[in-house]
């Protein structure tokens, strides 16, 4: 079914109010992943906002749709995300990757309430969502696993193996986003390590791929839709063309902004763009 204006417009905003409590969660720490962070908040805000609408009580269900967050360096973007579906609350979402947090920089399951899956070591994440999305097909699970990869995590081997077991076991209730914001720690992924078209290149291993505009919450959603509708056995793929530091124009255009200790300028540059998003979200109510 399709997005109603209304449902569009809160989307939009829980968009923004993620966008909004990550920055200001890492300009509380002082350092951190900003770029990749700020780059996977749309499709966030879809899976948590509508797809899946993950709650607290949602969560203690073992039958469920379960979400793995692969690129681990982006859990500020998932903890705010969980902030606002009143997983914890914002003293604890302030205490990320300080002494004795339950909020270490990357998600732990054994830690903070709402991950399903302890991620970092990248190429891991995307293995474990496949071994999921195997138990429910043996299960005979309705729901669907979705896990996020970062363009960057797939320089690595263990990545694509996932995706051939994936393929070679017809997991229809796999769907893996990569966020293509086309830079990863040591420069952009073209320079580092070619990785071609991803949209191809998952069709080749079997895969059901498309590739969306990862800012627009209306394409990425109905995408979502049509390949859960899709009668194919195949796993599903859906690249976001996303933008590293996306929705902060003054983190866009800087060109490393994988992880940043701000210099007092840049502090006052994240500070101003957290103030243009409160605006921004005052004026979407």
């Amino acid at each position: 079914m399709a997005l109603s204006p209304k449902e569009v417009h809160e989307l939009k905003s829980f968009a923004t109010e993620i966008r909004l409590n990550t920055l200001e969660t890492l300009n509380h720490l002082g350092f951190g992943h900003y770029g990749g962070s700020l780059s996977v908040v749309e499709i966030l805000a879809v899976l948590y906002g509508k797809v899946m609408d993950m709650t607290p009580e949602l969560f203690k269900e073992k039958d469920r749709d379960y979400f793995v967050l692969s690129k681990g360096h982006a859990g500020p973007a998932l903890y705010s995300t969980l902030y606002l579906k009143g997983f914890f609350d914002k003293d604890f979402l302030h205490s990320l990757n300080t002494n004795g947090t339950r909020l270490p920089s990357h998600p732990d399951r054994n830690l903070t309430p709402g991950v399903d899956m302890t991620t970092g070591s990248l190429g891991q994440g995307i293995s474990v969502a496949t071994g999921i999305a195997y138990g429910q097909i043996i299960n005979d699970s309705p729901h669907f696993t979705y896990t996020i990869v970062g363009d960057g995590e797939l320089n690595e081997g263990q990545c694509w193996e996932a995706i051939q077991f994936a393929a070679h076991h017809k997991l229809r209730n796999l769907i893996v986003f990569v966020d293509d914001n086309k830079k990863q720690l040591d420069g952009t992924t073209e320079e580092v390590c070619n990785p071609g078209d991803f949209v191809e290149k998952f069709k080749a291993f079997g895969f059901e791929a498309l590739r969306v505009n990862g800012s627009d919450i209306k394409e990425i959603y109905d995408t979502i839709i049509e390949l859960q509708s899709s009668t194919s056995n195949q796993p599903k793929c859906i690249v976001l063309d996303t933008v590293k530091g996306q929705g902060v124009p003054e983190l866009e255009t800087m060109t490393a902004n994988h992880h940043l200790r701000p210099s007092d300028e840049q502090r006052a540059m994240l500070e101003k763009a957290v103030f243009n998003l409160r605006k921004q979200l005052e004026d979407m109510v």
